[in-house]
């Protein structure tokens, strides 16, 4: 019989799948055949057939939670099938979202690449390179409040650097249960290590951010120059070497990077991927980056693909409807076995909706569910948490479910504002989002949702919203 607090478990919205997970695979659902085709195929080709000796920058978006990590994470396996080396990371976990520069970006990946090559066992030989030494010297006279060159210093959770009036440098890192590393001979750990110390320590202190990047701002060239040159490239020669086909960087979360502005008045997206978007592309392997959705909808959107070379490629939501209302049943016979295989994931599809009356009242309420959801995946699995969570028994029944709808609905009308809903009243009648920073707002705020069926696209108000007065208004 099925367990209450395992469902609950197995539904929990903030569950990335990973392809390499057994367990994980068994609730992975194929949604490209109502997603406009095979996005994340193409991608790979774009690496494996089209340029496999090549660099390639590719930039990947779609609202937040609607299946982007999982759809990297097999991108990660199928590159990795075509004997590719890939570091994936989410960057959130390096980087303070709100507020993110571009060494910031360049410095979290050097770290990562190193991490991971020196795990596999294949580092390049960066024991005759001074880059990265003289970079972490350069960093670490920044955050040592006092520093004398011909003495030595100990920054706080870093270590103990030191220096000559000669210029020679020196590092030791103590990490615990790692002990000290020396950058004199241990190269990549190094690296790692020490980047590693130094972002953890400015993620926490805007304060230090603003310092490191005081030295880091005029020097972003060069930085590029010694990933390119004392990291990526040695790394490349380094795994053909050891029968791998290339390498390749994938950075995801970066389409969470807060919309505020920064000091000068640019918003933090268009400053990174606009700006300074032509450095991020320079990196010497195959990158793909997440970015914000919201940023195809700017009025930067062709300088952004002009920097990068390239269209970003969207992953749209699962279709519950088609653009004239009729439901979309391709699109709902996926999101009922997302659903099912959460319960039953050793099950056939088959078996599944057999047993599908053991959790739901009937499949007009689960479908129900789907269709509420606006076929949003982590929506749906919130919406379902939840009322896992208020019922605490099964079968789920359409009352409970209808309770959580109206709770969830209370809340996003609550930080709708009167232009914004003129917006979404728009959106309702035209199915189309314009640019601007409003239309950014509701995309961003998961106000509105985009589809693609059939070579046709279309925007839609998120279905919770339907049934507010204001969007009837006017």
């Amino acid at each position: 019989m099925l367990d209450v607090r395992q469902y609950f478990q197995a539904t929990n919205p903030s569950l990335t799948l990973s392809i390499d997970n057994e367990e994980h695979r068994k609730y992975y659902i194929d949604f490209s055949s109502v997603r406009g085709g095979q996005i994340i195929e193409e991608m790979c080709s774009n690496i494996t057939f089209f340029s496999p000796d090549e660099p390639t920058c590719q930039l990947f978006s779609g609202h937040i939670g609607c299946g982007k990590s999982t759809e990297l994470s097999r991108m990660r396996a199928e590159l990795e099938k075509e004997g590719f080396h890939v570091v994936y990371f989410e960057s959130s976990d390096d980087l303070e979202m709100g507020d993110v520069d571009i060494g910031d970006i360049l410095l979290a990946i050097a770290r990562r690449v190193s991490e991971s090559l020196d795990a596999l066992g294949a580092p390049p030989k960066l024991e005759e390179s001074k880059g990265f030494r003289s970079l972490l010297k350069g960093a670490a006279e920044l955050l040592q409040t006092e520093i004398e060159l011909s003495g030595e210093a100990s920054i706080p959770g870093i270590g103990t650097f030191k220096g000559s009036t000669e210029g020679d440098f020196s590092a030791e890192v103590g990490v615990g249960g790692l002990g000290t590393v020396n950058a004199s001979n241990e190269g990549l750990s190094f690296v790692a290590l020490g980047i590693g110390k130094i972002s953890a320590k400015v993620k926490e202190s805007p304060e230090l951010r603003s310092k490191l990047r005081e030295y880091l701002g005029p020097r972003t060239a060069s930085l590029l120059d010694v990933i390119n040159n004392e990291l990526l490239e040695p790394a490349k020669a380094q795994l053909k070497a050891h029968g791998k086909a290339g390498l390749a960087v994938i950075v995801d979360n970066l389409d969470r990077v807060e919309t505020i502005p920064k000091p000068w008045g640019r918003p933090q997206p268009e400053y990174l991927f606009v700006d300074r978007g032509e450095q991020l592309s320079q990196l010497n392997c195959h990158v793909i980056y997440t970015i914000p959705l919201s940023l195809l909808f700017s009025n930067d959107l062709n300088r952004l693909t002009s920097r990068f070379g390239t269209d970003p490629t969207v992953l749209p939501m699962v279709p519950v409807q088609h653009r004239d209302g009729r439901p979309c049943e391709e699109g709902l016979v996926l999101l009922r076995q997302m659903i099912l295989a959460r319960a039953f994931p050793n099950l056939s599809p088959e078996e599944r909706l057999a047993q599908l009356t053991e959790v739901f009242e009937n499949q007009e309420t689960l479908d129900h569910l789907c269709q509420i959801s606006g076929g949003h995946v982590r929506e749906l699995l919130r919406l379902l948490n939840d009322w896992i969570k208020k019922q605490r028994k099964f079968p789920l029944t359409r009352e409970v479910l209808d309770k959580v709808v109206r709770l969830r609905c209370n809340q996003m009308v609550n930080a709708i504002d009167d232009e914004e809903w003129a917006l979404l009243r728009q959106v309702e009648a035209t199915q189309r989002v314009s640019g601007g920073e409003a239309y950014q707002v509701l995309v961003r705020s998961l106000f509105v949702f985009e589809y693609h069926v059939e070579d046709e696209s279309w925007f839609a108000v998120n279905p919770i919203l339907r049934s507010s007065p204001q969007l009837q208004e006017g």
